[in-house]
């Protein structure tokens, strides 16, 4: 069963202000270990990653909590995590029932409302503001998703509520696994002074370390500094730092499929050595693009904007070039992965290639992993 919070529908009650929207970010716990630990009993309550081959250059996928307490995170090379867990149970992947799964998982959301935003096959955020069930109680009705999706798939789910979608994402972390935590609008000041920016999304290593530099530590350190110094330290990121700080985000929950872009992607087995040896992965790359694309088009015609070339090095760095086009032709790549080279020099992971549309929307990834 489902392990309650002691959480009340007071912030469904308190919300009389029409601007405040109520928005619930439903998240599935270690979502394809758990569907493997549920179709495989002899797999529960141990240390499992989905993912590829250790000998090649699999990654995780996702790992079961036993296995996170050794260390084990998603995007870790699966190498790495045996060592780190040598009792590790590497399951592969099977999308067809992670897909099915989640179609099922989905179909309950559309009875409590049709704004849906399905960020993965494993999250979306509901905007349940106008629904009626349970009295309109976003609370409730997280709860109660959260229990029809254990009695329909054994699977559980951790539910964040807030008033905006930055906020119910924070929360929906807060009780995981298997619960939910609401962040009522007169407590959104307090609770976002004491959060520390490493939840904000965006902030990576990069940005965070150039924050600890500065002694930022928690919002509640951003929100001393002007807009106008944080986009001076941070750039465009700045603007969207001053408002995250201050628990403003005003974008609506998205119900549209319209892409924003769509890539390719291949990890290979041996390192590429050279530019020549990147440059002649090119054809196969957009062999596999050109399929996609036609694919994506016949459902929904888009024009293009810019094209770029994604890069990873052998130590993990990676980096993009992208040119303006609305064409979208083969030979159009190569310069772009000289210049990506031209950026380290040194043994080659992973290549990409993709295309970024005019239409705003939500951005589709397309990976290829040969060695996984």
């Amino acid at each position: 069963m489902l392990v309650e919070c002691s959480l009340h529908a007071a912030y469904d009650h308190s919300m009389n202000q029409p601007s405040l929207r109520k928005i619930i970010h439903l998240d599935m716990d270690c979502f394809y270990a758990a569907v493997e630990a549920r179709d495989n009993p002899q797999l529960q309550g141990k240390p499992i990653a989905v993912g590829g081959s250790p000998d090649g250059r699999g990654v995780v996928a996702t790992c079961s909590y036993e296995a996170r307490q050794f260390g084990v995170h998603s995007a870790m090379p699966m190498g790495l995590a045996l060592r780190k867990c040598p009792d590790l149970i590497i399951v592969r992947g099977r999308m067809e029932v992670y897909k099915q799964a989640s179609s099922e998982i989905k179909a309950i959301f559309t009875e409590y409302t049709d704004l849906i935003e399905p960020l993965s096959l494993d999250e979306a955020f509901l905007d349940v503001s106008g629904s009626q069930h349970l009295q309109g109680s976003a609370t409730l009705i997280a709860q109660e998703i959260r229990q029809r999706i254990w009695d329909s798939q054994h699977l559980t789910a951790s539910a964040g509520i807030a008033p905006n979608k930055f906020l119910a994402k924070v929360a929906s972390d807060w009780r995981k696994p298997n619960g939910q935590f609401v962040i009522r609008p007169q407590d959104i000041d307090s609770f976002i002074r004491e959060l520390p920016v490493k939840r904000i999304p965006g902030v990576g290593k990069v940005t965070a370390l150039h924050m600890d530099k500065l002694n930022i530590k928690t919002c509640a350190d951003l929100q001393q500094l002007s807009a106008a110094d944080l986009k001076l330290e941070f750039g465009k990121f700045g603007q969207r730092l001053y408002e995250l700080s201050r628990g403003i985000d005003d974008r609506p929950v998205s119900t549209s499929s319209i892409r924003k872009s769509l890539s390719v992607e291949d990890t290979y087995s041996t390192d590429l050595p050279s530019l020549e040896a990147c440059l002649n992965q090119i054809p196969a790359l957009y062999e596999s693009f050109e399929k996609r694309m036609a694919k994506a088009q016949e459902r929904q015609f888009q024009l293009p904007k810019a094209l770029f070339v994604k890069l990873r090095f052998s130590d993990f760095q990676t980096t993009t070039v992208q040119t303006t086009s609305t064409i979208v032709k083969e030979a159009m790549f190569v310069p772009l992965m000289e210049q990506a080279w031209a950026r380290g020099e040194r043994p080659v992971r992973l290549l990409g290639l993709g295309v970024q549309f005019e239409d705003p929307g939500v951005p589709e990834q397309l990976e290829l992993f040969s060695g996984v």
